[in-house]
């Protein structure tokens, strides 16, 4: 659970701040991943904006009398102690076995993560003290918000492990990118290959969506067949 969170180069960023989650689902299937989006995290509110950052993992399984109780809020395993471990810039990642019994957070828990730092909470479970979380600013990815807390239905086990989000494996230190579809996992080995594939993958559809404007069919247009790809390359040197 001491695993180090490693920064984020701020031009790897910077450029995945201008990149869609479908197109990186998209350049994530090219290279065989389907699993890449963690199904029930939606934005708690409308615009939110895109996140961006290293992911910090939480993980609960089911709840057991003996161990889910409130008084293991103090324990030295808890929420709150992997709240003091979370670096500022990262996207905290939960596993809550998409859960919507039971709320991982409440206002607190999100307004001590605010004054951290972290970027963003993303879960495939359901948040609590919903006024109060909106309250804190902190942009939230949840299945939404209910009254329980966690320990009615979750067992906290520990924080910076593998853990399964929404149907996706997430290691600490993978990527993750969310906005209004959604969060995706980028794995941290093929950070580099994914950003620049899906930069490029940016700008070709852009170029593609000025040509359906223009009133261009699709057919050899998306994707673009020789002649269109010339094209677009002839615009990529006239725009240098």
């Amino acid at each position: 659970m001491n695993l180090e969170t490693l920064p984020l180069d701020p031009a790897v960023a910077h450029a995945l701040a201008g990149v869609t989650t479908a197109t990186l689902t998209t350049v994530l299937l090219k290279k065989g991943l389907r699993k890449v989006w963690m199904r029930g995290a939606r934005p708690l509110r409308a615009g939110q904006g895109r996140v961006v950052g290293r992911a910090f993992t939480l993980r609960f399984v089911p709840a057991r009398e003996d161990l889910a109780t409130p008084e293991s809020w103090g324990a030295p395993i808890s929420t709150r102690a992997a709240i003091e471990a979370m670096p500022a810039g990262c996207v905290v990642v939960v596993d809550a076995l998409g859960s919507g019994e039971a709320g991982i957070f409440g206002d607190i828990l999100c307004a001590r993560m605010v004054k951290r730092g972290v970027a963003a909470l993303v879960t495939d479970g359901a948040v609590r003290d919903l006024s109060g979380v909106l309250g804190t600013g902190l942009p939230v990815w949840s299945q939404g918000s209910v009254a329980p807390p966690s320990v009615a239905a979750l067992t906290f086990v520990g924080w910076q492990q593998p853990v399964g989000c929404g149907g996706v494996a997430v290691f600490p230190n993978d990527v993750v990118v969310a906005d209004e579809d959604g969060a995706v996992l980028i794995p941290a080995a093929l950070l580099d290959e994914v950003v620049a594939a899906a930069v490029e993958q940016e700008r070709l559809e852009g170029w593609i969506m000025g040509q359906v404007e223009a009133g261009q069919a699709l057919p050899g247009l998306y994707p673009p067949n020789e002649a269109n790809r010339a094209a677009y390359q002839a615009w990529i040197r006239k725009a240098r």
